[in-house]
């Protein structure tokens, strides 16, 4: 039996759209028996609170009919594809989410998802009933074990402690299965990619089946999917890995593929997590801009680290003619970030224009000067201030010409509150604001690999925000790798403070201002536009603090 993969970029809410790329799939691999898309490919994946109208979910009912009367036409394989259905129950939620298989011209319900991911970024337990039992299904010469992503990942080996009392794939392989498929929408986090092929791998070896493992491509709002998709034998060896950060469609043989023990897949080259990191935040940026119908994008440049990597990114994503950067020194400017902005630049290519904003920071002044007792040194609402006329001038070239306005906030910054409300927190994408300051050093080093494209002073300078005379971020921050070691221990890891002192050595005093400024910054991040999600613990819908609150570690 021939299996076609699919490992293709839907846009959640276009039923129309990702249908349309299901028949045209079809279509092109008449020669094979079964096509295998992604988890809810026909809705897009997250479709969110899209799933409580009702007028959404007869779309996708409607778009999966439409696929099967296409098999029905005697020269097209069939299709297995992850669509919302309804319950038709009374009580619990009114939806599963569902793998279905069209075939001849029918519809089969291939299996409901068993286990409901709610923690992290997933919510699904808020729309979805768990599957009431898991059944196998016959088709062609195999017995098809179909799971839909987080059903794979409750491996009693796998996981010391585990979230669920099942095991999906356990119960497939008791119920006669000869192949195990697995359709995801498994979002990317650095590194994650060697945890699933561990985790598919060890299935395959533990029931003595293939596995054949279908991941979504692209960027849907804060979320990366880096596709991935693979296929692994009965031995748990690799046959057949496809590409990160693009679209594929493989074609494998079962028998000739999967029947008999095979090296590494001679398609799979493993990278780096700082290459991984770079094409992931492309993709993302990419897809934002396009899915949401921006031309281009607009960005303050600096002269600093962040604004640079940020800008490179972009020209990576939407080419240098739809990347416009504007320099607004102001008169704490130096002129060496003035020449290294305009460096950059040119080195991309890409149009530059200089707004000073000294004219419009001594009118408000001037105007404020009563009112905030402002006098010869400069306070922090009048730092504030210089960020907020650069967030201004950003949002109106963004209302005139339409284009995304970038956020170039690096997570380290945005964890403690060193941001403005309003300045240099407006925006319409934050596109590093999930990426620890000294991870921007190494995206950095990474994008000159071939050529100097951002300047070596920029790399090499002293971080700065040049809101005040002679300022450095080390005047109100810890020193970026001592940051960022406590960020990792307390963010991701969830350490509390005394853990974090006794692991790193870190000073109490220091640990303990992190965390402080942390809580205290809640607000801002809550306001903060949406940021590409890379870590395994993103600001953002992933974690949920309160902002009123009083609480201990």
């Amino acid at each position: 039996m021939k299996i076609a993969i699919a490992q293709l970029n839907p846009i959640v809410g276009d039923v129309d759209g990702n249908t349309r790329r299901i028949l045209e799939t079809l279509e092109s691999q008449r020669d094979i028996d079964l096509v295998i898309f992604p988890e809810l490919f026909i809705s897009g994946y997250p479709p969110r609170d899209l799933l409580e109208l009702p007028s959404f979910i007869e779309r996708c009912a409607a778009a999966a009919r439409r696929v099967a009367e296409a098999t029905g036409r005697s020269d097209m394989p069939a299709a297995l594809f992850g669509c919302p259905i309804r319950t038709e129950s009374p009580t619990g939620n009114p939806l599963f989410n569902a793998a279905l298989l069209a075939h001849d011209g029918n519809l089969v319900v291939a299996q409901r998802k068993t286990l409901l991911p709610t923690y992290d970024v997933f919510d699904e337990s808020r729309y979805f009933e768990p599957a009431p039992s898991v059944e196998v299904v016959p088709f062609g010469q195999e017995i098809l074990g179909v799971s839909i992503c987080e059903d794979a990942w409750n491996d009693p080996e796998m996981w010391p402690e585990r979230r669920y009392e099942r095991d999906p794939v356990a119960d497939l392989a008791r119920k006669g299965a000869t192949l195990f498929v697995n359709i995801s929408a498994s979002p990317y986090t650095v590194g994650k990619e060697r945890l699933r092929l561990a985790l598919i791998a060890r299935h395959a070896r533990e029931h003595k089946l293939p596995f054949v493992y279908v991941n979504q491509v692209g960027g849907n709002d804060e979320l990366i999917f880096d596709g991935r998709s693979f296929a692994v034998n009965r031995e748990g060896q690799l046959a057949w890995y496809a590409p990160a950060f693009e679209e594929a469609v493989a074609v494998l043989d079962l028998e000739k593929d999967l029947g008999s023990e095979r090296p590494v897949s001679p398609g799979y080259s493993p990278t780096s997590d700082i290459v991984s990191l770079h094409d992931a935040l492309v993709l993302g940026l990419k897809d934002y801009a396009r899915k949401c119908g921006f031309p281009g994008a607009v960005l303050g440049l600096s002269g600093g680290i962040d604004s640079s990597v940020t800008c490179c990114l972009a020209v990576e994503a939407l080419g240098a003619d739809a990347v416009v950067g504007l320099i607004m020194p102001s008169r704490f400017s130096s002129p060496e970030s003035e020449r290294l902005a305009r460096t950059l630049a040119d080195n991309l290519g890409i149009r530059a224009v200089t707004v000073p904003i000294s004219p419009i920071f001594d009118a408000f002044r001037a105007t404020l000067r009563e009112l905030l007792s402002l006098d010869a040194e400069v306070t922090l609402a009048e730092e504030n201030l210089q960020a907020r006329i650069r967030g201004m001038i950003l949002m109106a070239f963004s209302n005139r010409y339409g284009h995304l306005v970038l956020s170039t906030g690096n997570k380290s910054e945005l964890s403690v509150g060193y941001t403005t409300l309003y300045g240099d927190l407006a925006g319409g994408l934050a596109v590093i604001s999930d990426v620890p300051k000294t991870r921007v050093y190494e995206l950095a080093r990474y994008i000159n690999r071939a050529r100097e494209i951002i300047p070596e002073d920029i790399i090499r300078r002293t971080p700065t925000a040049e809101l005040r005379p002679n300022q450095t971020d080390q005047d109100t921050l810890p020193p970026y790798p001592i940051l960022d070691r406590v960020l990792e221990l307390y963010v991701e890891e969830r350490r509390a403070a005394d853990e974090i002192v006794a692991e790193t050595g870190i000073p109490a005093e220091t640990v303990r201002w992190v965390i402080d400024a942390i809580r205290r910054s809640e607000y801002k991040r809550r306001q903060a536009p949406p940021g590409l999600k890379v870590t395994s613990r993103a600001f953002g819908s992933g974690r949920r603090m309160p902002i009123a609150a009083r609480y201990d570690d």
